[in-house]
């Protein structure tokens, strides 16, 4: 099987991204206000008699920064790669409480990520190996400090923006639009970093 074009990869990584980050953050908004396609919203509220509220809150967190890493596609690997055991996590708990057809959606849902990390399979024969593989590895655009840190920041925003989201549901959105501008941006710091570098005698 080839590899994808890039477009699609894109595509697929925004999908994943939007639908884990967006059901994260529906989970921790107040009153649930927030964009997302997949739930329960009320995951945390329904773990809680429990005495597993703070795991909900755990995959709620881990929903929203894998989701992350993917919708802003800058982390496409690590986000996918981490994505295995979340999903691994959640549906565990909807088979526990016997939620019907939501491990369905989530067996699509591992199906796309499948074919996200098939798309990066050249990163893990090194892994494999255990060292230095004769395989190539196919190379992507160099990234730099700068932008890893821009896209950090765009993160911390989606979680200020949670807090904010009690006070002001208007203003959080603008948080978490802003943040999300903010990563997508990282990607030009890299460029402008690199082009400040090869300037520099």
């Amino acid at each position: 099987m080839k590899r994808l074009p890039q477009l699609v990869v894109q595509l697929i990584a925004i999908f994943l991204g939007f639908t884990f980050w967006g059901a994260g953050m529906a989970k921790l908004f107040h009153n649930h206000q927030f964009f997302g396609w997949i739930g329960p919203v009320w995951l945390i509220e329904e773990l809680e008699p429990y005495g597993l509220g703070l795991y909900g809150r755990f995959i709620a967190f881990s929903q929203i920064i894998i989701g992350y890493m993917l919708v802003t596609t800058r982390y496409k690997l690590l986000g996918s790669i981490m994505m295995i055991p979340m999903i691994g996590n959640i549906l565990m708990v909807t088979i526990s409480l016997d939620w019907r057809g939501t491990p369905y959606v989530l067996a699509f849902l591992l199906l796309l990520d499948l074919i996200l990390l098939w798309n990066y399979r050249d990163f893990f024969r090194p892994l494999i190996d255990e060292g230095k593989s004769r395989y190539d590895i196919k190379t992507r655009k160099i990234r730099n400090l700068n932008g890893h840190l821009v896209w950090l920041a765009g993160l911390a925003l989606q979680l200020f923006a949670i807090q904010v989201s009690y006070w002001n549901w208007i203003a959080a959105c603008m948080i978490v639009l802003v943040g999300l501008i903010l990563s997508v941006l990282s990607f030009r710091v890299d460029t402008l970093s690199k082009k400040v570098e090869l300037k520099i005698p």
